[in-house]
């Protein structure tokens, strides 16, 4: 497979599966976050040390964000956008790491994402409504507006999935392109472009994904309201 000009081939063979370097980077990152997770739930304090005080100021301020947006779901929403977030940034940042490129930048994955995007939509929805009121939205206000959801639907999971790999993968054939041309006389200033794209990818697909969870949970309260 050949994404622009940084081939994406396969590491090894799992009879049918073709096992490539974003698959073993992506559960590398979900094996150390997981581990990350266990150690830090067994040493939890009263009187938090540095490393616990970061942590809980990284789930706080992710927390104030779900809140500004689904202020009565927050707690609801939290694990699967803040974990979304997490992975992102360390997904995203992994590029900086000589010899690694971010799984981000495989289409792949970011389609893998997006789609986990458009279930917890449903899911959520489905959660707070049920699955037969959550169904009737499609044909809210009218049946015949049924396609036009579900072109909607498909039109922003595509859209959330290329978004991320297009610029994740622009700002790794940039990041080439200076190298090649300038060599390492300007690592800093690219190291930082790095730095800064990822965490606003990141910021930007998160943002994305908890507004169209909160939506759909919204929409499905609003219409619950108006029946009654």
């Amino acid at each position: 497979m050949n994404d622009g000009n940084i081939q994406i081939l396969p590491l090894f063979s799992l009879g049918p599966l073709a096992i490539t370097n974003t698959v073993v980077t992506t559960w590398a990152i979900m094996a150390l976050l997981g581990l990350f997770a266990w150690l830090l739930s067994r040493r939890l304090r009263m009187e938090p040390g540095p490393v616990q005080t970061a942590v809980e100021g990284v789930v706080l301020a992710i927390e104030n964000a779900i809140s500004a947006v689904a202020p009565e779901h927050s707690q609801r929403i939290l694990p699967f956008i803040g974990t979304l977030w997490i992975f992102l940034v360390i997904a995203n940042l992994t590029g900086l790491i000589p010899g690694a490129h971010s799984p981000t930048r495989d289409l792949s994955a970011t389609a893998a994402l997006a789609f986990l995007v458009f279930l917890s939509t449903v899911w959520y929805g489905i959660r707070i409504s049920g699955i037969k009121n959550y169904l009737r939205h499609y044909l809210t206000p009218s049946p015949i507006l049924l396609p036009f959801h579900l072109i909607s639907e498909v039109t922003r999971t595509v859209a959330l999935a290329v978004r991320l790999f297009g610029n994740m993968m622009s700002l790794e054939m940039a990041a080439l392109l200076i190298l090649l041309v300038a060599g390492f006389l300007a690592p800093v200033p690219i190291l930082m472009l790095h730095i800064i794209e990822a965490l606003v990818q990141a910021y930007i697909f998160g943002m994305l994904a908890l507004i169209y969870v909160a939506g759909s949970i919204q929409s499905q309260q609003l219409r619950q309201k108006q029946k009654e």
